[in-house]
């Protein structure tokens, strides 16, 4: 009889570690989860869309890296205000190619410009072939590749690599002079 109820017993104070230390797991995961915004940024990383058409055309892509994000910058030449972006993968304007085979990166972000990267006359106003990657990311914290995905019809694509499923934001600014900029910015990492 007392052999049982030391082993009862013995059995309760384990019972009562293994609970503890799965409390405790639990307690740092939740510590983890909540932590703060790193930067203070609360951008998240839901798809974002906006704005129609134009027929103003792409003119220029540039990337640049800030303390906190990573960004590439899309300029028109005149004013544009429509995009559609999100994870995901990324087709080839009017072919419906996959581009994740040609971009580097974990996690793959689809650019959709609502404007052409060609002029009234149809001729490109960009540099780049489909399938060309269009920026020097290299030692970049987040960007991996900017990848030309066409036009047609009006839209824009490119594939835009980067290293994990990370917040971003998209901004529409105004000029230099009668240009407009689309801009994606993308954080180094969810929180501090």
């Amino acid at each position: 009889m007392r052999i049982r109820s030391a082993l009862t017993a013995l059995a309760v104070v384990l019972a009562g570690l293994v609970a503890g230390a799965g409390s405790g797991a639990a307690a740092s995961t939740t510590m983890a989860a909540t932590g703060s915004p790193y930067c203070g940024i609360t951008w998240g990383s839901a798809d974002k869309t906006a704005g129609t058409l134009s027929t103003a055309p792409l003119i220029e892509v540039r990337t640049g890296r800030q303390d906190c994000y990573d960004r590439v910058v899309f300029e028109f030449a005149g004013p544009v205000h429509g995009y559609s972006v999100g994870y995901g993968e990324t087709w080839t304007e009017g072919e419906g190619l996959p581009l994740s085979p040609y971009t580097a990166g974990d996690e793959l972000l689809r650019v959709s410009l609502r404007a052409p990267a060609y002029d009234a006359a149809h001729q490109g106003t960009v540099p780049y072939q489909v399938g060309e990657h269009t920026a020097n990311v290299l030692r970049y914290p987040t960007l991996r590749d900017v990848v030309f995905g066409g036009s047609f019809e009006g839209y824009t694509t490119f594939a835009v690599g980067v290293r994990a499923r990370l917040p971003f934001r998209i901004l529409v600014l105004a000029g230099p002079g009668t240009h407009s900029r689309i801009v994606l910015d993308v954080a180094h990492q969810w929180q501090e």
